[in-house]
């Protein structure tokens, strides 16, 4: 095990022999750490957390750190991580709380740059990519591949779609659409059409990207209201999977979706 003389690691933590804990580094009680794992230097894991295998912290990173709740009390929370993350300088993560999921909850393949935060009782899906600074308040939802642009903001309880793309600077209070482009700062966040270039360079067939095309078309550029605009996309019958996808999550937004 590689752990340096300066760290401080708590007797209760399980740490695999095949990870690696970096100079002046502190690790708090019932931390779990999984082999591959490296700990650069001054990085902070308060406790309760489980970190998979082979994920990478930067220097001063501050690991499953209490909830910034006013109604957090102190009771056992957590923080569970997935595998093969990265997590650049500064990067902050909290645990959740008893009134949340009690969980924080952050998938695999995941990269967050520097200075980002994910707040209590966030799910963070997998492949997503959180640019400098990016924020998510408590409660957040964030699905498979999507992008949080540097400096953006997402409100508590908001869903950020799977693939959806949110340009820095963003100030997201209500849900991000799958598969969207979505900017725009001071509550006045619009969504700009399909991120098609986006999905092209992840590999999606040109039937998807243009059945997406299609459906926005119908939601988001016909004079129909949502109601009408959703009847009229459900009554065709896609082949791209992704378009159920996009018509599911609108019809399940329960703080309204932005437009």
């Amino acid at each position: 095990m590689s752990i340096h003389s300066t760290a401080i690691v708590d007797r209760s933590c399980e740490i695999s022999p095949e990870a690696e804990i970096g100079p002046y580094c502190t690790i708090g009680p019932g931390t779990q750490i999984a082999a591959g794992t490296v700990l650069d230097s001054h990085i902070s894991v308060h406790g309760w957390t489980n970190i998979g295998e082979r994920c990478h912290f930067y220097a001063h990173s501050s690991i499953g750190t209490d909830p910034q709740d006013l109604k957090y009390k102190g009771e056992p929370t957590y923080l569970k991580i997935g595998t093969d993350n990265v997590f650049r300088e500064f990067v902050t993560l909290n645990r959740g709380t008893r009134g949340g999921r009690g969980i924080t909850v952050i998938g695999s393949h995941n990269f967050l740059m520097a200075y980002s935060h994910i707040a209590h009782d966030c799910i963070v899906g997998n492949n997503v990519i959180m640019a400098n600074a990016a924020t998510l308040a408590g409660h957040v939802t964030v699905g498979d591949h999507a992008t949080v642009g540097a400096f953006s903001a997402v409100h508590q309880f908001c869903r950020v779609g799977p693939h959806a793309f949110i340009g820095g600077f963003s100030v997201v209070t209500r849900d991000a659409l799958p598969f969207i482009k979505t900017v725009g700062v001071r509550n006045q966040a619009q969504i700009y059409g399909v991120n098609s270039i986006g999905l092209q360079r992840k590999g999606f067939p040109a039937q998807s990207i243009a059945e997406l095309k299609q459906a926005y078309r119908i939601c988001f550029r016909s004079n129909m209201n949502t109601g009408d605009a959703l009847k009229q996309a459900k009554k065709i019958q896609w082949t791209a999977p992704e378009v159920a996808t996009l018509i599911e999550f609108m019809e399940s937004s329960e703080r309204g979706f932005i437009r």
